[in-house]
């Protein structure tokens, strides 16, 4: 990992997970490789040889072209805004979004729509627009062919809620409403019981929803309540560092 330099200082703190795509099929036909970057003014930096301007506003942003995906091979990587990186997270990689900012992406092949969030800088290869988190490549039907024509369009900032200085949350935010966090599901409630105790030892808001689906009950277990998607995948962090990897954020569905 390079660390990653503006304004002429090292910030040893954050990483930069930039990078081609993970596999000789989903990149540009290259294996893994970790880009070189150089800060070169407070937001823009270098990857390659080439000189990025992230945008300082993605109000009114649309996009068509190529959308890639990576996986486990970055899994519990750090992200260009520090964060670790979550292949079950609705997250993305973008080269001049805004980190933070919520974007719609349609597969334009099938149909199939999903919403990210920016938080990470890529994909450094032609021709591609976005890279998605492997969840998110998922839900919109490209795991199998590694890429999609897509178009993209941004909904606003998950930052937004939390600058507000009478703390309301704005009705036009996407990231707003209550989420919880799936950890697992079961068939049988003896296994959903031995995950819950498991997680209690990191905290106690856990709990088992019994649910039909196809003439059987299945046992999901998940974690807390949250007003905002924000709070979320901070819990969705923390669970992540203690080796709970098979988590995802969901709507508050009780």
């Amino acid at each position: 990992m390079i660390p990653l330099k503006r304004s002429g200082q090292f910030n040893l703190q954050f990483m930069a997970v930039l990078i081609l795509t993970a596999t000789v099929l989903y990149g540009c036909g290259t294996t893994e490789l970790d880009a070189p970057v150089t800060g070169l003014s407070k937001n823009s930096y270098e990857v390659f040889g080439k000189v990025y301007h992230p945008i300082d506003s993605a109000t009114g942003f649309r996009q068509q072209g190529v959308a890639s995906w990576y996986g486990k091979q970055f899994h519990e990587k750090k992200t260009a805004n520090g964060e670790i990186y979550n292949m079950h997270a609705m997250t993305a990689a973008h080269k001049t979004l805004p980190l933070g900012t919520m974007v719609k992406i349609k597969n334009v092949e099938n149909g199939k729509t999903t919403i990210v969030r920016i938080n990470d800088r890529g994909p450094f290869c032609r021709d591609r627009i976005i890279d998605l988190s492997f969840r998110a490549a998922t839900e919109i039907g490209m795991i199998k062919n590694g890429t999609a024509a897509v178009e993209i369009m941004a909904l606003g900032n998950d930052d937004a809620i939390f600058t507000k200085s009478d703390n309301r949350i704005p009705d036009n935010v996407y990231c707003t409403g209550d989420f919880t966090i799936q950890v697992g599901s079961f068939g049988d409630p003896d296994n959903a019981e031995k995950l819950k105790i498991s997680l209690e030892e990191i905290t106690q808001d856990v709990y088992v929803v019994p649910t039909e689906k196809d003439g059987q009950t299945f046992y999901r277990v998940r974690v807390g309540r949250f007003n905002s998607l924000k709070q979320a995948q901070n819990m969705e962090q923390l669970l992540v560092q203690n080796g709970f990897e098979n988590l995802c954020t969901v709507a508050w569905d009780l």
